[in-house]
């Protein structure tokens, strides 16, 4: 129940107005239930004569006890009814008020659901915004930890779950413990020892439900781990089809697939017998204690050491009757809220995962580069061993400064410090004399364009994904960027020019057009910091002349960071830095690094070859 009650805390409180309106009519509908449910007394003692020809006479407010007084003053005014219009008209009347109570009770019932739903689904929205939130919040070294096919199994699976356990026992949570509750003190009014000898019972049952609830939260977390891993492996297999089918590794990709969904059926089979179990149980321990409580009063009217009537007796039975269905309610809903809470535990990791990219208290604005940018004693590292091993680097503003070396080198990694998708671990990175960790990271990344080997586009439209991230710009400026990227003119051949959509990707594009897109996204964002990473290394002869051209009118007038494989892309290069183990072992000119006739020409000379 505590892990309930954190969920409440955390995702109720905007909608605080709604949940008080839905406890307040479901105290009116267990109240009017009552009421309702009291007329069945003056009914059943008129039809069996009950209490004989017993006389009543009318009593003042405030002259005694209210309850003494208001059943005192009912039967007054029932037997003057039936005196006037006898007994048949009387049972009429009391039959038109039983049927107006239950009409007010179920609207208050109807009332309460209506003010809860609401409630319910602005928190689903409200989980699904936060996890969203929090994953593109994240920093980039989570994502390389993690699976990517579990963490949509969090987003979308667990989220799911959640909704269809917790929230959905919601109305449950609100509304049961107030009817028990209003049940109870009734209870306690008509007869306070039948009352205690019940509550004696609750506790065993309350415990074995308890026991069968726990197991279930262990089984939950078992299958929505495995649905996380299912999940993962088919982002893997769609991703990864065209490397399965050329290995010829269906049957192992299958076999692995098949352990998944066989773990998948285990936990599913279990946790389904043991929800399977929370019905018949609560049905067969409220049977079993109306049965005991049965024979307990009972004997105690029989044997006439009883204080209350048989009318009485049969409203106490009827009161507690109305407390078992709430309760095995209860506790089929505590059983569904086990199997969501597992779901919210996984939940709850992502949104708990610590941020360590964060904003400083007071940042310092920079808006433009003035001066260059320098990389003081960088050293970095993922996990253990160090990537990055005391580098030190400076940018003039508006050179290009190329960063070669073998695959594994650290090249990428120093592009990647830059805009803070990493932190250095020793040593600082500053632009302008300003360390970047002094500046807000989204003021920091507005000074960047970058242009990665992959070109990475979005499912929409030309126009859209070349004014990603930029705002209020014209469909001139749009023009304008995708000329300069040698990209306008593919972009009018296709049907609908730049309302094109250009599929899942840009799937429908070529290598070449697609990487020219995402420098035509870079020219309208117009950076004064551009960092390219191999941007051409991946493109055919044609492509690369056609991408370089429109590289080169992007780097004009601009700091550049160059990450390069192709040498013959970056001779131009104001400064190229050969790395290599993390470390930079040779920097100058094109002409200057041939010359020294070291690591950077054994490397033009591999390529040449």
């Amino acid at each position: 129940m505590k892990d309930i009650f954190i969920l409440i805390r955390r995702f109720v409180p905007p909608y605080k107005n709604y949940l008080f309106l839905n406890i307040f009519f479901n105290i009116l509908s267990s109240a009017l239930t009552l009421f309702s449910f009291a007329l069945i007394i003056p009914i059943l003692e008129m039809l069996f004569k009950i209490g004989g020809e017993k006389t009543y006479t009318y009593m003042e407010w405030g002259s005694g006890d209210i309850q003494d007084v208001a059943i005192n003053n009912f039967y007054y005014f029932m037997s003057n009814i039936i005196e006037q219009y006898g007994a048949s008209t009387s049972l009429l009347i009391l039959g038109i008020f039983l049927s107006i109570a239950t009409a007010m009770k179920t609207g208050s019932a109807y009332f309460s659901s209506f003010f809860l739903i609401p409630l319910r689904a602005g928190v689903v929205r409200d989980i699904r915004n936060f996890v969203y939130d929090k994953v593109i919040s994240l920093p980039m070294g989570f994502f390389t930890s993690e699976r990517k096919g579990d963490i949509m199994a969090r987003m979308t699976g667990d989220t799911a779950e959640v909704e269809n356990s917790i929230l959905t026992s919601l109305e449950m949570l609100f509304k049961n413990p107030i009817m028990i509750l209003v049940c109870l003190v009734m209870m306690f009014t008509i007869s306070w020892q039948l009352t205690l000898f019940i509550l004696v019972l609750l506790p065993l049952t309350g415990a074995l439900m308890g026991f069968v609830g726990r197991k279930l939260k262990q089984n939950s977390r078992d299958l929505q781990r495995c649905s996380g891993m299912m999940s993962s492996t088919l982002e893997e297999t769609l991703g990864g089809m065209r490397i399965i089918k050329a290995f010829n590794a269906e049957q192992k990709q299958s076999k692995r697939f098949s352990y998944i969904n066989n773990q998948l059926y285990k936990f599913g089979t279990q946790l389904s017998r043991r929800q399977a179990l929370a019905h018949p149980m609560s049905e067969f321990l409220g049977t079993t204690a109306i049965a005991i409580v049965l024979w307990f009063g009972g004997s105690l009217i029989l044997s006439g050491n009883s204080h209350i009537d048989a009318a009485q007796f049969i409203y106490f039975l009827i009161v507690f009757y109305s407390i078992i269905n709430p309760a095995k309610d209860l506790s089929k809903g505590m059983y569904t809220i086990q199997r969501g809470l597992a779901a919210m535990e996984r939940v709850d990791k992502l949104l708990s995962t610590p941020n360590d990219i964060k904003d400083p208290e007071k940042p310092v604005e920079l808006t433009d580069l003035k001066q260059g940018i320098e990389y003081r004693n960088v050293s970095f590292k993922y996990k253990s061993d160090y990537v990055i091993k005391n580098v030190s680097l400076n940018i003039k503003r508006g050179d290009t400064v190329a960063l070669v070396g073998q695959s594994g080198s650290g090249k990428t990694t120093m592009a990647d410090l830059l805009p803070r998708f990493y932190d250095v671990n020793e040593g600082g990175i500053y632009i302008d004399g300003i360390n970047i960790k002094d500046l807000k990271v989204h003021d920091l990344r507005e000074l960047m364009g970058n242009v990665n080997q992959e070109a990475i586009l979005f499912n929409d439209s030309f126009y859209n994904n070349i004014t990603f991230g930029v705002n209020n710009a014209t469909k001139e400026q749009v023009i304008a960027a995708a000329r300069i990227a040698n990209a306008h003119d593919f972009i009018m051949e296709t049907e609908n020019g730049y309302d094109t959509n250009i599929g899942d990707r840009g799937c429908r594009l070529s290598g070449g057009q697609r990487q020219r897109i995402s420098i035509a996204r870079a020219i309208l964002k117009n950076p004064p910091i551009l960092i390219l990473d191999e941007a051409t290394s991946a493109l055919d002869t044609e492509s690369e002349r056609l991408v370089q051209e429109a590289l080169e009118n992007l780097m004009k007038n601009r700091t550049t960071l160059v990450v390069a494989h192709r040498l013959s892309t970056i001779k131009d290069a104001d400064l190229i830095c050969v790395m290599r183990d993390g470390e930079i072992v040779e920097r100058g000119k094109h002409d200057e690094l041939i010359a020294m006739n070291g690591y950077y020409k054994h490397l033009v000379d591999i390529q040449k070859f």
